[in-house]
């Protein structure tokens, strides 16, 4: 095990979970900075006996921040959230947030610093998520300019909000919609390999300073990945192209029923903004590549592993039609 630390903030999630995970097998140290340390007791079986420790931190309050990097040799920041709930805003998190994980870090001495950001990060960008992202950027790297930028595309895996959410909405409709037809394109990537990235930026020098865009082997459109989801969980059902204009009211009455507590919006206005834009890299930044990481998995290889269960049978849908 390395003699270092690394404190994770937003470590508790889906795409903090294979990270913590990705961490201990390179031999770090983890602490891993939550609101709710509670809800992330399963991390500290990713390591060996007491190589991840769980600690409450608020990116909204500079003390607790403070008292997470105590001793800290390096930070990843994590923490963002897909649509808006109460306190929990674009502008606080993602924006504010990251800049005050990065200010307490400059002011602690650490220099090697990853921040999760989004494909699609744009400041003229009329969509608030993607606005409040790029200025996050901005703000960690004016505070630690040395800080290694990562930009995913939409990224998969157990848990993932792209795969599940269409598999799920399978099972209770028989009609899914085509936000703009479904031409948008995206290069999921999966959640592993975003951990390898981030990995590689930890421990190489040379990838300080850089932003790299994260994108799977492929290039799909949203209705390639909502025909894969149907053929994966062996379901057959209605697709409807649906407008933009038509797009905004189907967001409005998701934000509307996201407003329920514990209700997650299962489209936003925002959403449907950042959906006129394909998520795809222009080749401008590195990638993958740049970090040596050629053997990308695909969504084809990976689904089938943890949709199953959206089948009729579940795992016993091959016996039951036999």
């Amino acid at each position: 095990m390395k003699d270092k630390l690394v404190v994770v903030f937003g470590g508790s999630g889906f795409v903090g979970t294979h990270i913590v995970r990705a961490l201990c097998k390179d031999g770090w140290r983890v602490r891993v900075a939550c609101r709710r340390p509670n809800r992330a007791l399963h991390l500290q079986v990713c390591g060996q006996v007491g190589q991840v420790q769980l600690v409450q931190a608020n990116i909204r309050m500079p003390a607790s921040i403070d008292r997470a990097l105590v001793h800290a040799d390096a930070v990843i920041n994590l923490v963002g959230v897909l649509f808006e709930a109460g306190r929990q805003k674009f502008s606080s998190l993602h924006t504010r947030g990251a800049e005050l994980v990065a200010q307490r870090a400059a002011a602690h001495g650490i220099e090697n610093f990853v921040h999760m950001s989004a494909l699609g990060a744009d400041e003229n960008s009329p969509s608030t998520y993607a606005t409040s992202k790029a200025l996050g950027e901005n703000a960690v790297r004016a505070a630690i300019p040395g800080a290694v930028i990562l930009r995913p595309s939409v990224i998969f895996g157990p848990g993932d909000g792209l795969y599940e959410r269409f598999a799920s909405m399978a099972v209770l409709s028989p009609v899914l919609p085509l936000i703009g037809g479904g031409h948008t394109k995206f290069a999921p990537v999966y959640v592993a390999d975003v951990a390898r990235a981030v990995v590689y930026a930890l421990d190489h020098r040379d990838a300080q300073g850089k932003t790299y865009e994260l994108a799977g082997p492929e290039v799909l459109s949203l209705e390639e990945i909502i025909r894969t989801v149907l053929e994966v969980t062996r379901r057959k059902r209605l697709l409807v192209p649906v407008p933009f204009f038509a797009a905004n009211f189907l967001g409005f009455i998701g934000e509307m029923l996201g407003a329920i507590p514990f209700v997650e919006p299962f489209l936003t206005r925002d959403q449907v903004l950042l959906l006129r834009s394909d998520n795809i890299p222009d080749g401008a930044l590195p990638g993958f590549e740049d970090m040596g990481i050629t053997d990308l998995e695909t969504a084809e290889a990976i689904l089938p592993a943890y949709l199953e269960r959206y089948r009729h049978h579940g795992q016993f849908n091959d016996r039951a039609t036999a």
